[in-house]
């Protein structure tokens, strides 16, 4: 799994739909998910810290885990299929822990409101992320190239490490 930061919400430029943008650690990979215009709203106001004069449901549902002692422990964005993405809240309780599954931009809006971090499984950022850092990405495949061209058979035998007597 990789874990993922809110980078903002976007406009898709042909359809005006909001997106929301993950980014890695390493500002390398962005991952979009396109969100309807109330969780673009409820996303917003997390990250900006504002708060409603009364609870919207995000910020109900933050007031009932507080409320239980209720611990968001994270938010995995796990699988996507035919264009939706899937997701999980793991909330714990004492020593119970359980998955509640949820859509992607609601675990984020609640996720931005406990501070919960935000994980997205490998498959998903290989399958559905776009570069961030496109230089970056090719400095890498040099490397690994040179890394590769400059290997040899000898490099994966264990020299000296047994002697002929002892098990391996």
């Amino acid at each position: 799994m990789i874990e993922m930061k809110v980078a903002g919400i976007a406009l898709d430029a042909a359809s005006r739909s909001p997106i929301v943008l993950l980014r890695d650690s390493s500002d390398r990979r962005a991952l979009p998910i396109y969100i309807g215009q109330d969780q673009a709203k409820a996303i917003i106001n997390a990250l900006e810290n504002q708060t409603p004069p009364r609870p919207l449901t995000h910020d109900l549902l933050v007031n009932i885990l507080e409320e239980w002692d209720m611990t968001l422990e994270k938010v995995i964005i796990h699988s996507l299929q035919n264009d939706t993405y899937y997701a999980v809240l793991i909330v714990r309780q004492g020593e119970n822990k359980k998955e509640i599954d949820a859509r992607p931009s609601d675990a984020i809006s609640i996720a931005l409101r406990t501070n919960a971090p935000i994980w997205v499984m490998e498959e998903v950022v290989a399958n559905a992320s776009i570069p961030v850092d496109r230089d970056a990405d090719e400095a890498e495949r040099q490397a690994f190239r040179e890394f590769i061209s400059n290997l040899r058979p000898e490099d994966f035998t264990q020299r000296g490490k047994f002697s002929s007597g002892e098990a391996q």
